[in-house]
């Protein structure tokens, strides 16, 4: 038996290993099964342990800035947020057609809790996730110009199946950073998805990019198959403070 263990270790099946140990700890609950049946059991513990280990990587990869659920999700603040909205949207069908999410409303009203949320829900379907506010992934595409890895950088950006940009409009744009941009949303249009998260409205997003032409290119590449939910309301933090407070 300890040979067999040797090899399933030497093999990484560590969910197999483990139904393994379990079903010889408690003969009885497994006696009644054929040996198919048990295998069937040993290989589906495999999978399971797997998937689970797969989810618990790209949520560390995705290095959201919140720990938000699907569950934490508040529905009773009047911020105008739908859950039927959320509901379709977890369901992840708009990541499988290459669709965008587009969060706006004011500062504290919970936008980056429910892209985060988005996001890790994406991550237990198997995505690919990566968060980014907007000025540190402008930064590091400057900094791979200057050591020559820009190119990989927008490769690995156009792989994701779901990238996650925070603090749209919040600063200025370089009319090189305004160029980063295009090549990311152009490398993405039609075969991934972007959640963007901003305190300016829709309506404002030209005039902070900076320049006409390239907003128009931006902005349709993101806009046109986007899921829009405008948040509004007084902030969820100053409101919890309060009732702390109390």
């Amino acid at each position: 038996m300890q040979t067999l263990f040797n090899q399933i270790d030497a093999l990484k099946l560590y969910g197999l290993r483990h139904a393994l140990q379990t079903q010889i700890d408690q003969p009885n609950h497994y006696q009644d099964l054929s040996f198919t049946e048990r295998l069937a059991h040993l290989m589906q513990s495999e999978q399971q342990d797997r998937d689970h280990r797969k989810q618990q990587r790209l949520i560390k990869q995705a290095k959201f800035k919140l720990l938000a659920t699907a569950q934490g999700i508040d529905y009773q603040h009047p911020r105008g947020l739908q859950a039927s909205v959320m509901r379709d949207l977890l369901q992840g069908e708009w990541i499988k057609r290459h669709q965008n999410v587009l969060l706006t409303g004011p500062c504290g009203s919970g936008k980056t809790y429910l892209a985060c949320a988005l996001g890790h829900h994406a991550c237990l379907q198997g995505h690919a996730v990566q968060y980014f506010r907007i000025s540190r992934l402008l930064l590091e595409l400057t900094q791979a110009k200057a050591d020559g890895t820009y190119q990989t950088a927008l490769k690995r950006l156009a792989k994701l199946p779901l990238l996650i940009l925070d603090d749209w409009g919040l600063e200025p744009l370089k009319a090189s950073q305004r160029n980063d941009l295009m090549e990311i949303m152009d490398d993405r249009h039609g075969s991934s998805s972007t959640i963007l998260i901003s305190q300016l409205p829709t309506e404002e997003w030209y005039q902070a990019i900076g320049d006409n032409t390239l907003a128009d290119a931006i902005l349709d590449r993101l806009m046109h198959n986007a899921h829009r939910i405008k948040l509004k309301g007084e902030s969820m933090r100053k409101t919890q403070s309060e009732i702390d407070v109390t």
